[in-house]
């Protein structure tokens, strides 16, 4: 077992996990994170807990932020602040098709980086140049996709909920549209699109599930005997572990259960291989 903690740097932004070392910060409380660029200060959202996982790896928190820590953490958003409104003017000024995304500000070494979005590869060494100008730091300038766009800018998903991957996804997998078919989704951009426009990465969660369960259900179109008598699949329910058959006799449609389902021994074999049933 265990001790983990979550914090945010961000109101509803991604969470990252945290051991609490000999610290118990309560919900809400400002705490030290350890990172690339010395302790920054993050909100805890979950409280310690004791997990039944002996989890190692993880950072260790610091400790409860200080006054002096907050006091950085407010002026290092100012300067955040300053450097996006800076961005978008001067952006606007060079006539550029770029969107500004999200700022990052290391005091330490006095420097920005500005993630902006943009529809193709753009030529910004004039607008570094500017920028470095009137902000007196070293400026950065990384362009990034929909998928990170999303995750840096938050928002709501099409299932009401905060984003995945600006919560607590920690990278982006591969996500096909046989993933949707497999489960029976309409394949409509607009219904399995998310948020940044890509396919949803939801549509990855339960894709194992389905395609575990249609190795076990009858194909469609393979000819059954049910308890209402023999009849085609036409459709099958992974959550509910049915199928739908159309009867012989009347044509009518039934659903039953995958269990009460037979498939007769030579079909099968024919459909799935004597293999399968040795």
């Amino acid at each position: 077992m265990g001790m983990i903690m979550a914090v945010s740097f961000t109101r509803y932004g991604r969470l990252y996990y945290l051991d609490p070392g000999e610290h118990r910060p309560k919900v809400g409380d400002k705490v030290l994170v350890p990172t690339y660029a010395g302790p920054e200060v993050a909100e805890c959202v979950w409280a310690p807990q004791w997990v039944d996982e002996d989890i190692g790896g993880l950072p260790v928190c610091q400790g409860i932020a200080q006054e002096e820590h907050l006091a950085r953490d407010e002026r290092n958003r100012r300067k955040r602040a300053e450097a996006r409104s800076v961005s978008k003017r001067l952006i606007k000024r060079h006539d550029l098709p770029m969107k500004v995304v999200g700022v990052d500000y290391l005091d330490h070494d006095n420097v920005y980086t500005v993630y902006f979005s943009a529809p193709h590869r753009v030529d910004f060494r004039a607008l570094v140049r500017d920028l470095a100008r009137n902000l007196r730091a070293r400026v950065e300038l990384r362009q990034i996709g929909p998928r990170d766009e999303a995750r840096l800018q938050g928002g709501i998903g099409p299932c009401g909920r905060d984003l995945c991957c600006a919560t607590f996804l920690k990278d982006f997998e591969p996500v096909s549209v046989r993933m949707a078919k497999d489960q029976d989704l309409p394949v409509n951009p607009l219904r399995i699109a998310g948020a940044c426009g890509r396919l949803m990465c939801c549509l990855k969660y339960e894709h194992p599930l389905y395609v575990k369960a249609h190795e076990k259900m009858p194909r469609l179109g393979l000819k059954v005997d049910t308890p209402e008598g023999p009849g085609t699949v036409v459709g099958r329910n992974v959550p509910s572990d049915s199928v739908v058959v159309r009867l012989d006799e009347d044509g009518r449609r039934c659903a039953c259960p995958s269990a009460s389902v037979c498939v007769p021994r030579r079909q099968y074999d024919e459909a799935y291989g004597s293999a399968a049933s040795d």
